[in-house]
């Protein structure tokens, strides 16, 4: 196989979200490794359909670290951490990768290092020292508190004293992770340079960890107070519109994109939050000289039980707010699951419908005009895992449970090493039943309805090239048809009721590609075609 689509191939991609610590052990230390993702690719794509057949996949960090954060606190952005591997078998993973038509992303962490970074132990060494100003120190307010009312994303005040140098630095997360100053030219060379540098070793893209914090208020300005807010209140104190989506955050968004055009065919993807506008300025101008993707994740942030069910009203305001305000020529790029959020099926199984409700999720996801992107285990219906007191890890907990129970080992058979290592692994196992080996021959399972939905969207153009309308659809049924020049336009009907509900998308003939259920792959004799409760179809005009 060769690597195919063009220098915009990101459009007609599917990606796939590898957790390296908890994809496969081989060298038997209980953590996975870039050995193991290499021994297991034949299982994301050997060009056959017995294996999943995604395009590209996103590694988590594998940079050297501390692993306060688990690779996001980087202490050397152009080399592997030795639990992973070495630049040599990174170098052979992406070899293998590309042999297979997988494209490869790694992690780009640009808004803060580890404070073991030789970076910051040169910063906090004086005042004067000439790397001082990579980081951003200040002094206290006159009345001697902190330099501004910033909150840290893992609690407290978002600024530590140093006693060495009497001066505060910031840290928009964990105290061990100081923010850069992309208001320095040496660090914006320097970040642009770890881009150059990976992307000359033949990766593809990248995932950008919080882009849309990189860049503050010039005179970090205090955050005002959010005019809902009352003690115990389940959300931030304050609003954070000066250390985050900040306006000038834009110039150096387009600064990465000009060093990603140096290599024709990469790309990048940014994690960004925000309503609808704020996502749609990350694509850059009428030119979308900024990201080529920005993630949106309000169909994790926004439709869940808590704030609003799993609804077809909730998913049509979010996938249309989206489709209104992004630029004309970008593409949005839906999310369902990833590292720092429960999984899908324990999010939404309350009424033990969870995994109903994630096999039309599966549909919607892959049927949007999207670059979707899977969390590893997704597609065997993997769930949170309880994890004992003791065996927690994620430095979230100290306000959450943490992020650990969507973290645990990929689960390839049903034995109990559940194929992943001989050893005790970092993190406990999920439920034996829930295994790749278990699906494989299954036509019914999980894991073949993703194989099936991937292969169909892969030979329908409507699906990865056509543009989206919205059409109408019985109540508590969201639906939508996907058309391209050329080609048989696609609906795709996603069904939020408890009951199996008929639609009628075109008024000739009509077949169903994929239904979550098989049981409801055959269209009545009229054209209408059966949508399962909680699951989702596929339907051809013919």
């Amino acid at each position: 196989m060769t690597l195919t689509g063009g220098n915009d191939w990101w459009r007609r991609a599917v990606f796939y979200q590898v957790y390296p610590r908890s994809f496969q052990d081989t060298n038997g230390d209980g953590i996975g490794d870039l050995q193991g993702i290499i021994d297991r690719l034949d299982y994301l794509n050997d060009g056959t359909d017995r294996s999943l057949g995604i395009d590209a996949i996103w590694l988590s960090p594998t940079y050297p670290s501390p692993m306060k954060d688990f690779g996001y606190d980087v202490s050397d952005y152009c080399d592997v951490h030795p639990d992973f591997g070495d630049l040599a078998t990174m170098d052979r993973l992406i070899e293998e990768c590309h042999h297979r038509g997988i494209r490869v992303l790694l992690d780009y962490v640009p808004n803060h290092t580890s404070d073991r970074h030789p970076w910051f132990l040169e910063s906090r060494a004086s005042r004067d020292n000439p790397k001082r100003d990579w980081y951003i120190w200040r002094d206290p307010k006159p009345d001697g508190s902190l330099p501004n009312n910033w909150r840290s994303e893992f609690g407290g005040p978002a600024w530590e004293y140093d006693e060495g140098t009497d001066q505060y630095y910031l840290h928009s997360f964990l105290v061990e992770q100081p923010d850069l100053n992309w208001r320095n030219p040496e660090v914006v060379a320097a970040m642009h340079q770890v881009l150059r540098f990976w992307m000359e070793r033949g990766v593809d893209g990248f995932r950008i960890d919080v882009v849309g914090r990189i860049v503050k208020h010039p005179e970090l300005a205090d955050n005002v107070e959010h005019p809902a807010w009352q003690p115990g209140a389940a959300f931030s104190r304050y609003l954070s519109q000066n250390n985050r989506n900040h306006p000038e955050v834009f110039q150096a968004v387009r600064g990465i994109r000009t060093v990603l055009d140096e290599f024709p065919g990469r790309m990048a993807v940014g994690e960004v939050f925000g309503t609808s506008e704020e996502l749609g300025h990350f694509y850059g101008d009428a030119e979308l000289d900024g990201l080529p993707l920005v993630f949106d994740f309000r169909l994790i942030n926004e439709v869940e039980p808590i704030i609003t069910p799993w609804t077809a009203e909730a998913i049509r305001r979010v996938v249309n707010a989206s489709e209104a305000a992004l630029p004309r020529g970008a593409q949005p790029c839906f999310a369902l699951n990833n590292h720092d959020q429960p999984r899908f099926i324990s999010r939404h199984d309350r009424d033990g419908r969870g995994a109903e409700r994630a096999r039309g999720a599966a549909l919607l996801l892959l049927g949007l005009r999207s670059s979707p992107f899977l969390y590893y285990g997704e597609e065997i219906g993997m769930v949170d895992v309880d994890i004992p007191e003791d065996r927690l890890r994620d430095p979230a907990r100290i306000r959450t449970i943490g992020r650990d129970p969507e973290r645990t080992p990929m689960q390839w058979d049903g034995s109990d090493t559940r194929g992943f290592s001989p050893v005790e692994p970092w993190l406990p196992y999920g439920p034996l039943a829930i295994n790749v080996a278990d699906q494989r021959d299954d036509p019914d399972s999980m894991l073949s309805l993703y194989r099936r939905a991937l292969r169909v969207r892969r030979h329908q153009r409507s699906l990865t090239e056509g543009t989206y309308r919205e059409i109408d659809a019985p109540d508590g049924v969201f639906a939508f048809v996907r058309e391209a020049d050329g080609t048989p336009p696609v609906a795709v009907a996603v069904n939020t009721t408890a009951e199996t509900v008929l639609v009628r998308p075109f008024e000739g003939p009509a077949e169903v590609l994929v239904a979550s259920d098989r049981s409801a792959e055959q269209c009545t004799p009229d054209g209408r075609a059966p949508v399962p409760a909680f699951g989702a179809t596929w339907i051809v005009g013919r």
